[in-house]
């Protein structure tokens, strides 16, 4: 498959870097040469330089050869004409990162098919769902649903008071069969754990389990499960206005934003249950009187990173059990995830891995990338006769970076142990480390 991506800023060089693993024809292409040479030698991709709104440009890129076209300039204008343009000269399907809910509106949803345009994201809209699935369930890092629920996908961090701290995961397999452990995440080392593994604790643990288990799970890490009632966002952007309009109407919210003219605006936008405050969301005492103290959950969505991280560990220490930041420098999450903060939101990640997913082989149908672990979750299907159906799993000599989550067969989700055996058809949850993307297809086609 040809794949050009235009715009060489941390989306498009993340989501380069990502297909880099697979067997791709990938082109970079982006205006400024000093962007395209900071790209590792040891990616598998063409830089070109080149303007995405130029035809000379898109010819040369090899446009009219082009599987999927993918433009994430900063942009949305250039990205918008770019996909129009790469349509227009042979690009058989378009990808354009966009600014503008608007746009992404059913009715106007035809409009752009028209034009050539296959599919559009709005970074801001998928980091702003990511906040309110860390506050409906603040003891969890991470909640993904798999399989439209089908299967869960939490990531949980435990204490010294979790039930399983100090064990064995061939001890777990013997107790519970209600869950899966299929990463552990410690200090800044994934490791895909096996039965001699153990737990220790600051693990951050990512379970695999079906619906009906989430409180078990919860229990099993020994988490608190406290209602949210009130939550306080600094920083009034476009990410915090979606999250307002997203979090439920009987959470008290409360958005500090430091720019009068910006309040005001946002205040006309936001639901009855949001009050807009003027004022700096670094500032303790302000944060006091506004009732920090009794806030269940804290965002930071400031466009400094630190500031993010900083306001975080000082809600913490005012007892505020679920923070969340956003990080946008993605050296800075290693530092975040060492200092305890609870969520990092970063847009770059998030709109590279929709993107990835978008990408993908129909067999493929999601993809994840874990922002705390440099890891993949991937849902598969097995085709009749492939090596993933031939033995029992703990027959199959899976590579050390890989393990099975948990399956569907016939529309019902299963756990997996050593003795399962995969049948064709069945939808399987595939959890690798980035370097084991390019093994899957060998297993499962």
């Amino acid at each position: 498959m040809k794949i050009v991506i235009a715009g060489a800023g941390e989306v498009g060089t993340h989501l380069a870097k990502m297909l880099s693993q697979e067997n791709h024809d990938i082109v970079l292409m982006d205006p400024k040469e000093e962007r395209l040479s900071t790209m590792s030698s040891t990616m598998e991709i063409l830089p070109v330089v080149g303007n995405p709104t130029s035809l000379k440009d898109l010819e040369e890129a090899g446009i009219r050869k082009t599987d999927l076209f993918v433009s994430v300039t900063p942009e949305e204008t250039t990205n918008i004409a770019a996909c129009i343009l790469a349509h227009s000269l042979g690009a058989h399907k378009t990808f354009a990162r966009i600014n503008n809910y608007e746009y992404l509106q059913p009715k106007n949803k035809e409009l752009f098919e028209k034009l050539g345009i296959t599919s559009m994201i709005y970074p801001e809209m998928l980091a702003a769902r990511e906040i309110v699935t860390a506050v409906k369930r603040p003891w969890a890092r991470q909640y993904w649903e798999l399989f439209g629920g089908a299967l869960i996908l939490i990531g949980v961090k435990v204490r010294d008071n979790a039930q399983i701290v100090n064990k064995m995961l061939s001890e777990l397999l013997m107790e519970q069969k209600f869950y899966h452990i299929v990463a552990i995440k410690r200090k800044n080392e994934t490791i895909i754990p096996r039965g001699n593994d153990h737990i220790e604790s600051g693990d951050l643990l990512f379970f695999t389990t079906t619906r009906n288990y989430i409180e078990d799970v919860r229990l099993l890490a020994g988490k608190k499960n406290p209602e949210v009632k009130k939550v306080i966002i600094m920083g009034g952007s476009r990410i915090a206005l979606r999250a307002c309009q997203y979090l439920p109407n009987n959470i008290r919210v409360k958005v500090i934003e430091t720019n009068k003219e910006k309040s005001y605006r946002i205040a006309e936008a936001v639901p009855g249950n949001v009050l807009i405050i003027n004022g700096d969301g670094r500032d303790m005492d302000l944060l006091m009187h506004e009732g920090i103290q009794d806030a269940q959950a804290f965002i930071a969505l400031t466009e400094n990173s630190s500031t993010n991280i900083l306001a975080c560990l000082a809600a913490k220490r005012f007892g505020v059990y679920r923070t969340v930041a956003k990080i946008e420098n993605i050296d800075y999450i290693p530092l975040a995830e060492s200092m305890d903060i609870g969520s990092v939101i970063n847009k770059k990640l998030i709109a590279a891995s929709h993107i990835y997913q978008f990408l993908l082989d129909a067999d493929v149908s999601n993809v994840k990338c874990l922002t705390f672990a440099n890891a993949d979750v991937a849902e598969l299907v097995a085709r009749p006769d492939s090596k993933i159906t031939k033995k029992a799993v703990r027959d199959l000599r899976l590579p050390r970076d890989m393990t099975l989550g948990g399956l569907i067969r016939n529309g019902k989700p299963m756990m997996i142990d050593g003795d399962t055996q995969i049948q064709a058809y069945d939808h399987v949850v595939v959890f690798c480390l980035d370097t084991a993307m390019r093994k899957l297809e060998d297993y499962f086609n």
